[in-house]
C-alpha cells in the first residue's frame, strides 16, 4: 500500500515540474516576440543629423524672411482702484513691445485693444499696494500683463511690457 501512494505522488510532482517548464518556455517565447517587435519597429529609424552649416542657413533664412524688429504700442493711461485696504489708486501707462508687424496690427484692432484694456484693469483691481510696492511685484505685474495680452492675440506676441508712468496714491 505504501508503494501505491508513492507511485501516485510521483506523477503529481512530474505534472508540477512539467507545468513550470511549459510556463517558462511560453514566458520566454512571449518576451522574445515582444523584443523582436520593438526591434523591428525601430529598424528604419535614423537619428536626425544636422550640421552647423545647415543650422546657420536656417537661422539666416528666418532672419531674412521676416521683419522681426520689435514695435512698441503705447496704450492710453490707466487710472484704476487697487484692491485691499487702505484704498489706493494707480495710474500707469503701459507700452507693449510686439514681435513683428502682424502682432502690432492685431493689437491695434479696436476689439483686441478693448479686451486688452479690460484684462489689464481686472488684473490691477486684483492687486493690492503691497503687491506692487517692490521691484519684484512690478516685474511680476509685467509678466502677468504680457501673459494676459498674449492670451487675447492669435498671431502676435508681446515680447516685453514697459511702464512709462507708474504712480500709486
Amino acid at each position: 500500500m505504501a508503494e501505491a501512494q508513492a507511485q501516485a505522488a510521483a506523477p503529481k510532482k512530474n505534472v508540477g515540474k512539467l507545468l513550470q517548464i511549459v510556463f517558462a518556455v511560453v514566458n520566454l517565447g512571449v518576451m522574445g516576440g515582444g523584443a523582436y517587435m520593438v526591434y523591428a519597429s525601430t529598424m528604419g529609424w535614423e537619428s536626425p543629423s544636422i550640421s552647423e552649416e545647415q543650422a546657420e542657413r536656417e537661422l539666416a533664412s528666418i532672419h531674412d524672411s521676416g521683419d522681426t524688429t520689435p514695435l512698441v504700442y503705447t496704450m492710453d493711461k490707466f487710472t484704476v482702484n487697487l484692491g485691499g485696504e487702505p484704498k489706493r489708486t494707480i495710474r500707469l501707462e503701459v507700452n507693449l513691445q510686439m514681435l513683428g508687424k502682424e502682432g502690432f496690427e492685431e493689437v491695434m484692432e479696436p476689439e483686441n485693444r478693448a479686451k486688452a484694456r479690460d484684462r489689464i484693469v481686472r488684473l490691477l483691481n486684483d492687486n493690492s499696494f503691497s503687491d506692487l510696492d517692490s521691484i519684484q511685484g512690478k516685474l511680476f505685474l509685467k509678466d502677468k500683463i504680457a501673459g494676459e495680452v498674449n492670451g487675447i492675440l492669435h498671431r502676435g506676441v508681446v515680447k516685453d511690457v514697459f511702464f512709462s508712468d507708474f504712480v500709486v496714491q
